[in-house]
């Protein structure tokens, strides 16, 4: 197993900075939040779980984040989806965890409807989709609006850098093109979500109308009254981590089902059985029922 800083090349040359936990199973993707990076306390303690455990785990910065290439007033949306699916295409093989956290959640549904045939499973930890158009948009003050109309950005103050970061007219212009929410969100797997009763930037009930919009029957949505936007206090994290930990066993479990069905299949072909279907294992069989 490693877990140390690699780059990952993209088409353009840029590099997408990236940690890998090489091991067994479904392989977790942590895909991070707007303007954080994959050296935050969620995704290491995914990272160090997946070490104890002997599980995969892959976690990245987005083009214009942390310690990758580019610079973050370039990026958008569709750039950002873009860098998750290179990391899934080129770094991961076999089925998937997605861990989506906050802009993170809705760059997960994206990548999921992208690539159904990898994604099994998914936790959404503060899920922002359409967060652009439907949370930061309406907030920004008439000063805002005016630089960006005029300028083509406006720095938001922040606590954790001097000086800002830009919105940019081509961020909110572009993330208005990937909106998800104007409708039924056509993921069919398991989805767990872990939201804040007091997040102050992703309100509870924008959480919920990602969960109600799933296509997936099954979807647990988990309100955590006291929990702000981070969920990074030590039973928020317990609660992380038991969630991917279930999604890893429900698509470990899928997968063994798979086999057992195969292996029948394949019996059956060898005794010439003429209905195959017969041979189905029962919806409880598993592999050591075989």
């Amino acid at each position: 197993m490693t877990d140390s800083v690699e780059y990952h090349a993209r088409d353009d040359n840029f590099r997408l900075a990236y940690h890998k936990v090489i091991g067994d199973g479904p392989t977790v993707v942590w895909l991070g939040g707007f303007h954080s990076d994959m050296t935050g306390t969620k995704a290491q303690v995914l990272a160090d779980q997946a070490q104890a455990t002997g599980g995969g785990f892959v976690r990245f910065d987005y083009f214009g984040h942390g310690a990758s290439d580019g610079d973050f007033a370039e990026g958008t949306i569709s750039r950002w989806r873009e860098d998750a699916l290179s990391v899934i295409d080129d770094l991961t093989t076999g089925p998937l965890v997605l861990v989506g956290s906050s802009m993170g959640g809705w760059i997960a549904c994206l990548a999921a409807i992208a690539r159904p045939e990898r994604v099994k499973a998914m936790v959404l930890i503060a899920p922002a989709p359409d967060f652009t158009e439907k949370l930061m948009e309406p907030e920004l003050s008439a000063e805002a609006k005016t630089a960006i109309a005029r300028d083509g950005f406006w720095t938001r103050p922040s606590d954790y850098e001097d000086g800002g970061y830009p919105i940019t007219r081509e961020l909110l212009e572009d993330g208005a093109r990937w909106s998800i929410l104007q409708g039924a969100v056509p993921i069919d797997v398991p989805v767990r979500v872990l939201q804040g009763g007091a997040d102050p930037d992703v309100p509870w009930t924008h959480a919920l109308e990602l969960a109600n919009s799933l296509t997936s029957s099954d979807v647990v949505f988990t309100l955590i009254k006291d929990g702000d936007h981070r969920l990074s206090r030590p039973q928020d994290l317990e609660r992380l981590v038991a969630a991917v930990a279930e999604a890893r066993s429900r698509v470990a479990t899928e997968g063994e089902g798979d086999l057992v069905s195969r292996r029948l299949a394949r019996a059956a072909r060898l005794r010439g059985a003429p209905n195959l279907e017969a041979l189905a294992p029962a919806p409880w069989a598993s592999a050591e029922e075989e």
